[in-house]
């Protein structure tokens, strides 16, 4: 992905809060919640240094307008299309932790649906307690909605049928909501149903990419206690809407844990790699 945008660094700071703990585990349906000095799971952290624009700098699908530290380019919708992650150390609650944030380049497409811009930001995040995580995230921007969403049709040959475990998801209205509001994200295909379906013509409310990214790790982590993400990745592949029964699935292959969620064609929707 060549730069075509003078990148500009980018600095904040955060408080793992024992609240925010508390909130993060009852949606998740934790027992207990880590109280403060326990390590604050990975997934976690994407509900951190979200931005607060004023409603002038709001733009109407809900998202902050671009222009500032994202640049404009000139496509309104925006969506999270995939993230890589390296994690050293915990981070645990009660931390400050700080955000060192660049534009590291664009790259124009055109597609099926139209012109894309895809944008890559990279953070790094570093707690006192010795905690760090590097991510480089893709943002995908497009064309505004024709108010028509096209649903790809089954293909055979992406079916999965194999797998190590898997159990049903039912991902809800209220639960979109509430991560919303946990991540201060008011992009309205997520809790604007007449807005979501008749703007955007999507058949319901999409769920989020880091809260399938976060319930899928909470789903393995149930099983297997020990293990922790230090080095992984995601990719949304289509979306998932509320009200649609998935399979949050797993497997160990290649060296590696394959996370995914399945949806109701039984084909993979969004995966994670667990190096």
């Amino acid at each position: 992905m060549s730069p075509q945008h003078s990148s500009v660094d980018l600095i904040e700071q955060d408080v793992l809060t024992q609240a925010r703990a508390r909130q993060l585990a009852a949606l998740l349906d934790w027992e207990q919640a880590p109280s403060d000095g326990h390590p604050f799971p990975a997934a976690w952290l994407w509900t951190l240094f979200q931005p607060a624009p004023s409603p002038a700098q709001t733009g109407v699908d809900g998202h902050p307008r671009t222009g500032g530290f994202l640049p404009d380019t000139g496509l309104p919708r925006r969506m999270w299309a995939s993230s890589k992650l390296s994690q050293s150390g915990d981070f645990r609650v009660g931390e400050t932790v700080t955000r060192r944030s660049t534009v590291a380049g664009l790259e124009h497409k055109s597609g099926r649906s139209g012109n894309l811009c895809f944008v890559q930001v990279e953070h790094r995040l570093e707690s006192p307690g010795g905690g760090a995580l590097e991510e480089t995230q893709v943002l995908v921007y497009r064309e505004a909605s024709t108010g028509s969403y096209q649903h790809a049709p089954p293909d055979p040959g992406k079916m999965i049928r194999e797998v190590d475990w898997q159990q049903e998801w039912l991902p809800d209205p209220v639960m979109l909501f509430r991560y919303s509001a946990l991540t201060y994200n008011a992009h309205r295909i997520h809790y604007d149903l007449p807005y979501a379906t008749d703007v955007e013509g999507y058949p319901g409310l999409v769920v989020h990419a880091p809260l399938m990214a976060t319930v899928l790790m909470n789903a393995y982590l149930r099983r297997n206690p020990e293990a922790g993400f230090r080095s992984w990745e995601f990719r949304g592949l289509q979306p998932v809407f509320a009200g649609q029964r998935v399979l949050l699935c797993g497997k160990h292959a290649d060296g590696m844990t394959h996370l995914w969620v399945m949806n109701e064609d039984h084909q993979p929707a969004f995966a994670i790699k667990v190096h």
